[in-house]
């Protein structure tokens, strides 16, 4: 596994609120690769903003470290820079908001060289940049607009230029597409993947939107009450949910239960698995069931079947009852595994004991 590019270790963040102390993140541990779309998801309150604004030091945690790019920022209830060295240092780490904090009195153009002020280029040479970031959001022909000129996709794009001013390695979005509607939505997620994969930009993609990290995300992390309780691979997290917020989040597991628990499946004979399978696109056109049939000579019944697109790809997520004799059963799972299905024998009580 590769250093991380951003790694909390035991991150503890707490206020005061009167007489109580208020736990917005508790004991959280983080680690995330350069190049990783990583996106942490939670509900209102569950800690998100809070944890994601360690990383740059606008919130110092009460607990625990903070290390970016191999170097400790923070640890020992302390910071481990100067304020000089951590302004400096916060220009590798661009940000944007669900409101785009623009400069509304000055053009487009203008509100990117606000944020090239304090960089060693001439005046000549940040004006260039600047029409350069212009062009990387498609918005080079609006450089004179005025924000109030421009929809709420653009001046997200705009806010995102601005956020690339300083070459970051690193780009937080937070709750960046909330305020904008489905179609400018999956435009700007469509934009991040785009920077993610030319620039080699590693993204934190905070949200409450499952849809914007089944988009393009790649790893995920679930939030509740200040906690992870959930994380890993998008596919893995988004395919297999443990938990009963992520299975929320996730929807088609929901209804994938939802579906199950109507066939009665409480008890089933002596010869018979309930099983998931998750395969990925090169399978999902493949008659998987019918050749199982044919090599195995086991009976299947699909009960639940669904196809998602996660991060451009398709996944599909089937469950079946196989029934045979035990060898038999054993020969069905081995067929699936050889075929690179990923197969999960479900466990009656995780579907009935909800």
């Amino acid at each position: 596994m590769a250093e991380p590019i951003i790694d909390l270790s035991h991150i503890n963040v707490t206020f005061k609120q009167g007489k109580e102390t208020v736990h917005a993140v508790k004991d959280v541990t983080l680690s995330i690769e350069k190049g990783d779309i990583y996106g942490i998801v939670g509900y209102s309150g569950a800690g998100k903003s809070t944890l994601v604004r360690t990383i740059n030091l606008l919130q110092l945690p009460t607990d625990g470290s903070v290390t970016i790019n191999g170097e400790v920022f923070f640890k020992d209830h302390a910071l481990q820079i100067s304020n000089k060295e951590l302004q400096q240092k916060r220009r590798n780490i661009g940000m944007i908001f669900q409101h785009f904090n623009l400069l509304n009195e000055t053009s487009v153009i203008e509100n990117v060289l606000f944020a090239l002020k304090h960089s060693d280029l001439d005046d000549e040479a940040q004006e260039k940049k600047a029409y350069e970031l212009l062009e990387l959001v498609g918005l080079k022909d609006k450089a004179d607009f005025y924000p109030v000129q421009l929809s709420g996709g653009e001046q997200q794009r705009v806010s995102i230029a601005r956020a690339l001013a300083n070459d970051p390695e690193i780009l937080i979005s937070d709750e960046a597409t909330s305020a904008l509607d489905p179609q400018n939505t999956n435009q700007i997620l469509d934009l991040l993947k785009k920077l993610n994969d030319e620039l080699n930009l590693t993204i934190v993609l905070i949200t409450h939107e499952m849809d914007a990290v089944k988009r393009v995300a790649n790893k995920i992390a679930v939030m509740e009450y200040g906690q992870i309780i959930e994380r890993g691979p998008l596919q893995e997290v988004f395919l297999q949910p443990k938990e009963e917020l992520t299975r929320q989040f996730v929807g088609g597991s929901l209804a994938a239960i939802d579906t199950l628990k109507s066939f009665n499946l409480e008890h089933l004979e002596s010869d018979e698995e309930l099983f998931q399978l998750v395969y990925n696109g090169n399978n999902v056109t493949k008659s998987i069931i019918i050749e199982l049939y044919k090599q195995v000579g086991v009976e299947a019944s699909m009960l639940y079947g669904n196809i998602e697109i996660l991060a451009g790809n398709p996944v599909g997520t089937l469950f079946i009852v196989v029934k045979g004799a035990d060898d038999k059963r054993e020969d069905a799972v081995k067929f699936l595994q050889d075929n690179n299905v990923t197969v999960t024998k479900i466990d009656d009580r995780r579907i009935w004991n909800e």
